[in-house]
């Protein structure tokens, strides 16, 4: 995590700095602690089998999902496409537009 100041948030979408899943995408859906937190893409890691991870080991992108963010505070759930979507939508947007 960059600054140590910023503070994650459920719908925020993160990028994987170590483990198994390094430089992958994923969203925050649930802040356990002021040290970790759940995240899942809706592909390899599905919403019920979210992981735990430090947040140490991710680097917080400063986006947050709107229809992620929503659908927790509203339903307390999201779906696995809405994440799916959510991560797509930011690469699409963000990472395409550099290569550009």
């Amino acid at each position: 995590m960059k600054d140590p100041d910023s503070v994650p948030q459920v719908g925020e979408l993160v990028r994987i700095l170590s483990g198994r899943d390094k430089d992958q995408f994923a969203c925050i859906i649930e802040v356990l602690d002021n040290r970790f937190v759940l995240i899942a893409d809706g592909d390899k890691r599905k919403v019920d089998k979210a992981k735990r991870k430090n947040l140490q080991h991710i680097e917080l992108l400063g986006t947050i999902a709107p229809e992620v963010k929503n659908s927790i505070v509203e339903t307390g759930r999201v779906t696995n496409a809405k994440l799916r979507f959510a991560i797509s939508t930011y690469i699409d947007d963000n990472l395409l537009k550099e290569g550009e």
